[in-house]
C-alpha cells in the first residue's frame, strides 16, 4: 500500500523540501478530513487521494497539483467547504480542488443531467487552469482501476462515461498513456466476455507472429545501419480496444486486423526521419496512398509522427511510424509534458498554445448552449479524433473533424463569416455548403451583408461551435418574431379599449407584469406572441386600470394582416393548405404561436367563434413568399403523362413539393400533388394550364 512517505521520496528528485512539506500538510489534513469513512474495497478512504497524487507524482506534477489530488474529495465527502481549503493552502489550491469536486448540494431531474452540469462546471474550471483536468484524469484513472470492487451497472455506467468522455480528453491533449489505460479498462468493465476472448486470440496470435516480427524488424535495422542511421526499431503491439473497434467499425475480421504488422523507428533528429522514410521505402514497396505526414502537419493534440505502410516479404502489411524521441515523450505524455520535461521545446509550447485554443473554443460552446445536456452532446462531437486538413485561400491550415463541411469550415474561420455565408468554392469550383470536405483540399467561404443562418444548417453541420451557433441564432430568431407578433396581437386586442401599447402608462404595464408573472414587457409580449397566454385578456387587464376606458368593446375591429413575413412563430396548417386570397383564421396554438387556417377547415368548426382560440385574420396586399396547396387530379392512365404534369407545373413558375399516385381502376389513375404557389391567382393559372392537357380528366383542391 503506497504511503506520504514514499511517496514524498519519490518527490525530492524533482521538488524543493518546502514545496514537499506543503504536500504532506495537504495529506494530513485529508486524512483528518476522511477519518472514518472507507472506500467500497474496505481501505481508509485516503488511500485514494493519495493513488491520486501518486499518478500525477508520475508527470512530474508541480506541488499545487499534488495538493489539490490530496484534497479533491474534500469539499464533496466532507464537511469541509472551499473558503476552508482556501484559507489553509492559498487560493489556487481551493481552486483546483472546487474544479475538481462534482456539485452534489444540487438537485436533478436525471443521472444524465447531473453528470453534463457536473462536466459543465469542470470544463469552466479547466479554462482557467489546465491542471484542473489532469487532476480528473488521474482520479478517474485511479478509480477505473479499482472498479472491480463496484456493482456490475455501476461498473459499467463508469466504463460508458469514460470511454465516451475522459478517453477522448487525453487523447485530445496528446496523453497516449492514459488515453490507452483507460481504454482498455473501460473495455474490460464494458464488455468483459468480448475482452477476455480477444485477449486470449492475441496471446495464441502472438507466438505465431514472432518469428516473422523478428525477420522484419532485423531487416529494417540492417538497412537503416548500412545507410548510417542510429535508430531504435521497436515492434508495436496492437490495443485490445483498437482491435475491438476496427472489428466494428471496418467490419474486420480478427485475423485481417492481426495480418497487419506494426513497428516504430525512434531517430534523434527530424532530418533522420525524413532519411528513414527514404530507406524503408528502398526495402520494401510503400501502399499508394497510406504516407501521412503528420511532422509537417502536426494533429489537433500535437502528434507529430510519419506514418506510412509497406509490402514486406510475402506480401505481408507493415504498418511504420517514424518519429524523435520527443515526439515519442510528446505522443505518449501530451500536454503532462510541459511539467514532465520542463524544457522550452517548441514542440511542448505549440501543445500548450492548442490546448488553450481548444478550451477557449469549449468555452464558446459553453456560452451559446442552451443546456448542459446540449453543451456535453457538442464537446462530444469536438473529441472525435479523425481531421481533415483543409487551406484557406491565403494558404492557412484549418484543422476540422472528419466529415466537416464549409459551414463548419466557416465557423472555425470566424462566427461572423459563418453567419453570414451563402455559398462556397472548394478548389476554386462552385460546391454544395453541405459537401463533406476532404484534407488538402483549399476552401473560400463566399458571404453576403444581410445573409443569416439556415436552419437546415443543423441536419449536416459537424462541429459543436457551427452548430451550437446556429442553434443559439435560431432560439433568438424565434423570441424576437415571438415579441413582434406579440406585440400585433396585443395592439389588435387593445384597439378594442381605443388604445395601444404606447399608449400605455408604467404605472399600467408594471401592474399587468406583476399580476402574470413577468420581470419585463419584452416576456410578456413573447408569451402572447408563442399562444402561452390570450392578448385579449391581458389587453383587458391593462384596460380595467383606466377608469377612462369603457369595459364595452368598440365595434372597430381591425383583422390582423399576415405578410408571409412573421417567421416561425406563424405557421399554415397541413390540413387545408392555406394561401393568398382564402378567407383565413387565426388559431393560436400553445408554445406554436399562430397556425392560419382556412375559414371552412373541419379543424377548427368547433372553436371558430371562440375569442380565446381564435382571432380574425387577413392576408396583406403585398403579402409575399411561396405558399404549399395540395391538388387531386384524376387522369387516364399514358405513358409519360406524370413527367407531363411536372413539365407543365414547372412551366407556371410553380414548384413540386410532393407527388404520390394511386390507381382507381385499370384505365384512370389519381395523383396528389402538393405544389408551391404564390396565391389563388397563380393556383388558376396553373390548374387551367393543368386542365389543357391530354388525359387529365378532373382536378379539384383539397382543403382539409
Amino acid at each position: 500500500m503506497p504511503t506520504i512517505d514514499a511517496l514524498a521520496e519519490r518527490l525530492y528528485t524533482y521538488l524543493d523540501r518546502s514545496q514537499i512539506h506543503c504536500v504532506r500538510r495537504a495529506y494530513y489534513y485529508a486524512e483528518q478530513a476522511h477519518f472514518g469513512q472507507r472506500r467500497r474495497s474496505g481501505e481508509p478512504y485516503v488511500t485514494h487521494p493519495l493513488a491520486v497524487a501518486n499518478i500525477l507524482a508520475n508527470m512530474h506534477m508541480d506541488h499545487q497539483s499534488l495538493m489539490a489530488a490530496m484534497l479533491h474529495d474534500v469539499i464533496e465527502d466532507t464537511a469541509i467547504e472551499k473558503h476552508a481549503v482556501a484559507e489553509q493552502f492559498g487560493d489556487t489550491v481551493g481552486e483546483l480542488v472546487d474544479g475538481v469536486s462534482k456539485l452534489t448540494q444540487m438537485h436533478f431531474e436525471s443521472k444524465a443531467e447531473q453528470q453534463a452540469e457536473n462536466f459543465q462546471k469542470m470544463a469552466l474550471a479547466m479554462a482557467k487552469d489546465i491542471r484542473v483536468i489532469l487532476v480528473k484524469l488521474a482520479d478517474r484513472l485511479h478509480n477505473m482501476r479499482t472498479l472491480g470492487v463496484l456493482r456490475p451497472d455501476k461498473r459499467r455506467r463508469i466504463a460508458k462515461e469514460t470511454l465516451e468522455i475522459y478517453a477522448p480528453i487525453a487523447n485530445r491533449l496528446g496523453m497516449n498513456n492514459i488515453r490507452v489505460e483507460f481504454e482498455e479498462l473501460g473495455f474490460q468493465a464494458m464488455y468483459p466476455l468480448r475482452s477476455n476472448l480477444i485477449r486470449q486470440a492475441v496471446i495464441k496470435a502472438r507466438g505465431n507472429r514472432k518469428e516473422l516480427v523478428n525477420k522484419i524488424q532485423h531487416a529494417v535495422s540492417t538497412r537503416l545501419e548500412e545507410h548510417g542511421i542510429k535508430a531504435d526499431v521497436i515492434g508495436r503491439e496492437k490495443h485490445l480496444y483498437s482491435i475491438y473497434k476496427k472489428m466494428r467499425n471496418q467490419r474486420k475480421s480478427f485475423s485481417e486486423i492481426m495480418d497487419v504488422y506494426a513497428f516504430r523507428i525512434i531517430v534523434n533528429s527530424i532530418d533522420d526521419c525524413y532519411r528513414v522514410l527514404g530507406a524503408v521505402h528502398n526495402l520494401y514497396k510503400p501502399f499508394p496512398g497510406r504516407f501521412k505526414d503528420y511532422i509537417a502537419i502536426p494533429k489537433a493534440n500535437g502528434y507529430q509522427s510519419l506514418h506510412t505502410t509497406l509490402f514486406g516479404m510475402h506480401g505481408v502489411p507493415i504498418e511504420i511510424q517514424i518519429r524523435t524521441q520527443e515526439m515519442e515523450d510528446m505522443a505518449n505524455n501530451g500536454i503532462a509534458a510541459h511539467w514532465l520535461y520542463k524544457s522550452d521545446d517548441e514542440a511542448l509550447n505549440g501543445s500548450h498554445a492548442r490546448t488553450r485554443r481548444w478550451l477557449s473554443g469549449m468555452l464558446e460552446l459553453q456560452k451559446n448552449a442552451g443546456s448542459s445536456l446540449e453543451f456535453i452532446e457538442n464537446v462530444k462531437i469536438d473529441l472525435f479524433p479523425d481531421e481533415v486538413y483543409v487551406f484557406t485561400p491565403k494558404g492557412n491550415i484549418m484543422e476540422l473533424p472528419k466529415g466537416a463541411t464549409p459551414v463548419d469550415f466557416a465557423y472555425a474561420v470566424h462566427t461572423d463569416v459563418g453567419k453570414t455565408c451563402v455559398a462556397c468554392r472548394i478548389d476554386r469550383k462552385l460546391a454544395s455548403l453541405s459537401q463533406p470536405l476532404q484534407s488538402g483540399q483549399t476552401v473560400e467561404v463566399i458571404t453576403a451583408p444581410g445573409a443569416r443562418p439556415n436552419a437546415t444548417w443543423l441536419s449536416f453541420v459537424i462541429t459543436g461551435k457551427a452548430r451550437g451557433n446556429i442553434r443559439h441564432f435560431l432560439k433568438q430568431q424565434r423570441v424576437s418574431e415571438s415579441i413582434s407578433l406579440g406585440k400585433r396581437l396585443l395592439n389588435k386586442a387593445l384597439a378594442n379599449f381605443d388604445t395601444n401599447t404606447d399608449k400605455l402608462t408604467k404605472e399600467q404595464i408594471n401592474n399587468s407584469l406583476k399580476e402574470f408573472g413577468f420581470k419585463s414587457k419584452d416576456e410578456l409580449l413573447q408569451d402572447i406572441g408563442l399562444g402561452n397566454r390570450m392578448a385579449y385578456l391581458v389587453a383587458r387587464h391593462l384596460a380595467v386600470q383606466d377608469e377612462k376606458t369603457q369595459l364595452e368593446t368598440s365595434g372597430k375591429e381591425q383583422p390582423l394582416t399576415i405578410r408571409g413575413t412573421e417567421g416561425m412563430v406563424l405557421s399554415f396548417a397541413k390540413c387545408c393548405h392555406p394561401i393568398p386570397g382564402d378567407p383565413v383564421v387565426g388559431h393560436v396554438s400553445s408554445g406554436r404561436g399562430m397556425v392560419i387556417h382556412t375559414n371552412a377547415c373541419r379543424n377548427i368548426v368547433e372553436i371558430r367563434h371562440n375569442p380565446e382560440k381564435c382571432l380574425d385574420v387577413e392576408w396583406d396586399k403585398n403579402v409575399s413568399g411561396e405558399f404549399s396547396v395540395e391538388l387531386k387530379v384524376e387522369l387516364e392512365h399514358q405513358r409519360g403523362i406524370v413527367a407531363t404534369l411536372a413539365t407543365t407545373i414547372t412551366s407556371t413558375d410553380a414548384n413540386i413539393e410532393k407527388i404520390s399516385m394511386e390507381e382507381r381502376d385499370a384505365q384512370f389513375s389519381i395523383i396528389h400533388l402538393l405544389i408551391n404557389v404564390n396565391d389563388r391567382v397563380h393556383l388558376a393559372r396553373t390548374i387551367k394550364k393543368l386542365r389543357a392537357i391530354k388525359g387529365v380528366t378532373s382536378i379539384s383542391r383539397i382543403k382539409g
